[in-house]
């Protein structure tokens, strides 16, 4: 069920059997020719709908602006300084956990969070061990790159292989033409696979990388592909879920 989608007596009565949370976060940032500028907090929200069906998990609204300077030089992309996304973290576990939440598990859609939220949580335990009334335990948090679910690995490099590459891949673009075939594009890859290498600022990504893409060869995706990426996901995180809620109860 989607907080946003319940009333507040829904939650007190949710909150009596649970206290976990599903907390979906992504970016809005540009994903090569043919990716939507939305895919990394759609895949993220798509995969965390799902695992909320499959475990009667409440879902969070999306963070859906995420830490992505590095992609400001294509039209369209938006990002957060990461003391701004911290804050952000930081009070939507705060509202929540004020209530009774206490398990917080974050699905993820965009590597360039990944520092950021980490250091989100080292905020938020420090915040408890800091506390002026003594330590005050009791908040997890846990974070899942959705496209590292181990089943998922293996399925990118069967469908894909080395074409799979690091950002705009055939695979969360996949994963967003299956949840919406309404966004499903075509455009030449040039080369089929695009370059690697690292980046710094938002102009050197853009010299680097001309299209968007990285190690990627977007026009692989497919909404076919998109199905198998979605139910592997939702069932593989799902059980880790699960085993979150019940690690948090011992």
């Amino acid at each position: 069920m989607l907080l946003q989608h319940a009333t507040w007596p829904e939650v007190e009565t949710y909150l009596k059997t649970s206290d976990g949370i599903v907390m979906p976060i992504g970016s809005t940032e540009q994903h090569g020719p043919i990716g939507l500028i939305g895919t990394d907090a759609l895949t993220a929200e798509i995969v965390a709908k799902g695992v909320g069906e499959a475990t009667g998990a409440l879902v969070a609204p999306t963070i859906s602006v995420g830490m992505a300077q590095h992609h400001l030089a294509f039209p369209g992309s938006i990002t957060l300084r990461p003391t701004t996304l911290i804050a952000v973290i930081r009070d939507m576990i705060a509202s929540l956990s004020r209530a009774g939440f206490r398990r917080f598990y974050f699905i993820n859609g965009h590597g360039g969070n990944v520092a950021t939220v980490t250091a989100a949580f080292s905020e938020i335990y420090a915040d408890a061990s800091l506390a002026p009334t003594g330590n005050q335990p009791g908040l997890r948090c846990k974070l899942r790159n959705w496209w590292q679910s181990p089943a998922i690995g293996a399925l990118s490099k069967e469908l894909y292989g080395n074409a799979e590459g690091s950002h705009a891949t055939p695979s969360e673009i996949s994963l967003t033409w299956h949840a919406y075939p309404e966004a499903v594009r075509s455009a030449p890859m040039d080369p089929p696979i695009a370059p690697t290498g690292d980046f710094t600022d938002a102009s050197d990504y853009r010299g680097r990388f001309p299209d968007g893409r990285i190690g990627a060869n977007s026009g692989l995706a497919s909404r076919e592909a998109g199905k198998r990426l979605y139910e592997t996901a939702v069932a593989d995180i799902a059980a880790e879920y699960r085993k979150f809620l019940a690690a948090g109860q011992t």
